[in-house]
C-alpha cells in the first residue's frame, strides 16, 4: 500500500553512490595536481640538491609547452592537437583513448626550492624540468673547534 523511499537494494545503491564519490575527488584539479587520468601524467622526485619533475608528453611540440613558476607553483600547460579526423558521415571513430585538447597540470615546490635557476628540457616525448635547491637549505657538516 504504502511505496518505499528506499530503492529495494540499498546496499547496492551506497556503493554506487560512493563510486561516484570517489571518483569525482580522482579527477578534480588539486593544488598537488590533477588526479588520476590527469595529462601529462608526472613524476616528482628530489635529491638533496634540486627538486626533479619529469611530465611524460609524446607527441607533443616544446614549443607549445608553457612552463611557469610563481611562488612555489609550478605549472605546465599546453595543447595537444587531435590527430584523427573529424567525423562526418562519411568517417567513423571506433577508438579514442588518447586525450587531445588544452591541459594544465599544478605542482607545490618544497620551500626551499630556488625559483632562479630552473632548467626545462624536453626530449623523446619527456619533459624534465630540475629546479635547483637553496644553498642555504642544504645539509652541511659543521666542523668542532
Amino acid at each position: 500500500m504504502f511505496g518505499s523511499l528506499f530503492p529495494r537494494d540499498v546496499l547496492a545503491e551506497l556503493d554506487r553512490l560512493q563510486r561516484e564519490v570517489q571518483t569525482s575527488f580522482d579527477l578534480s584539479p588539486s593544488i598537488r595536481g590533477l588526479g588520476r587520468g590527469g595529462f601529462p601524467a608526472v613524476n616528482v622526485g628530489g635529491t638533496p640538491q634540486s627538486v626533479e619533475v619529469y611530465a611524460f608528453a609524446p607527441g607533443l611540440d616544446p614549443a607549445t609547452l608553457d612552463v611557469n613558476l610563481d611562488r612555489g607553483v609550478l605549472s605546465i600547460a599546453g595543447e595537444r592537437k587531435r590527430d584523427l579526423p573529424v567525423p562526418d558521415e562519411k568517417t567513423a571513430i571506433h577508438i579514442h583513448e588518447r586525450f587531445d585538447g588544452r591541459f594544465r597540470r599544478v605542482i607545490t615546490l618544497p620551500e626551499d626550492a630556488d625559483p632562479d635557476s630552473v632548467a626545462a628540457q624536453y626530449r623523446n616525448g619527456l619533459l624534465r624540468i630540475t629546479v635547483k635547491r637553496r644553498q642555504a637549505a642544504q645539509p652541511r657538516r659543521i666542523e668542532i673547534q
